[in-house]
């Protein structure tokens, strides 16, 4: 038997919470079909993930020289000072002087002749006497023209080698004369010395605060590399 009631309840519209009451448990069921096909495409188009090897590798122990030991070797003896010298009781004869000098123990025909006249200096390596030597004004200019000299035959051997020449050098630091004094064993290599040091140029020599000309021995060295 329907009553009045059920049959007002029946012509009511539907609420909004009805509505979704109803439809609640077809949302449910759709968030799960698609959570489950999602994870299964994940598992399935993906590549599959290693876990990468962390184990440890053990290496070899390389072994270490030790330096020999150095043995610092003990401090020198100290050196004894000199005992106090003494002096001799001997008698000294005021009455002795310097014998008187003769050329009877010199005569003068064992004497080197004079001079020639007309002679000067520069003619040949003579001891100048002076108390400021002369000093290079022009090492890096002589380097580089000694590197581009050297010959290159020799070079290209590996054949090293020095040449000590006498050279003249003027009042003003000029280089005037040189002669071989000692060669290199090597006329090419002679011939580029006698070159480089023609190129040089010195500070005048100075004998009690005056220039003066003077010899001196220079060396030139030729050194591979």
């Amino acid at each position: 038997m329907t009553t009045s009631t059920d049959r007002g309840d029946r012509d009511l519209p539907e609420s909004a919470n009805d509505t979704f009451k109803r439809q609640q448990s077809n949302l449910v069921s759709l968030g799960l079909i698609v959570a489950v096909a999602v994870h299964f495409a994940f598992f399935t188009l993906f590549p599959r993930l290693h876990a990468a090897d962390l184990s440890g590798r053990d290496g070899e122990i390389e072994a270490v020289q030790l330096p020999p030991e150095v043995r610092i070797p003990p401090p020198p003896q100290q050196v004894a000072r000199p005992a106090t010298p003494k002096v001799a009781a001997a008698e000294v004869n005021e009455d002795v002087t310097i014998a008187p000098t003769t050329f009877d123990a010199n005569p003068a025909e064992n004497l080197p002749p004079p001079p020639r006249a007309g002679t000067s200096p520069d003619d040949r390596p003579t001891f100048i006497p002076y108390d400021t030597p002369p000093r290079l004004l022009n090492p890096d200019e002589i380097r580089k023209a000694l590197a581009r000299l050297y010959p290159d035959r020799l070079r290209e051997a590996g054949v090293e080698g020095a040449v000590v020449l006498w050279i003249f050098i003027d009042s003003r630091g000029e280089v005037r004369k040189s002669h071989v004094q000692s060669g290199s064993g090597y006329d090419a290599m002679d011939k580029v010395a006698q070159e480089i040091v023609g190129r040089m140029r010195f500070t005048p020599a100075k004998n009690r605060d005056k220039t003066t000309p003077v010899w001196v021995a220079q060396r030139v060295a030729f050194e591979v590399g």
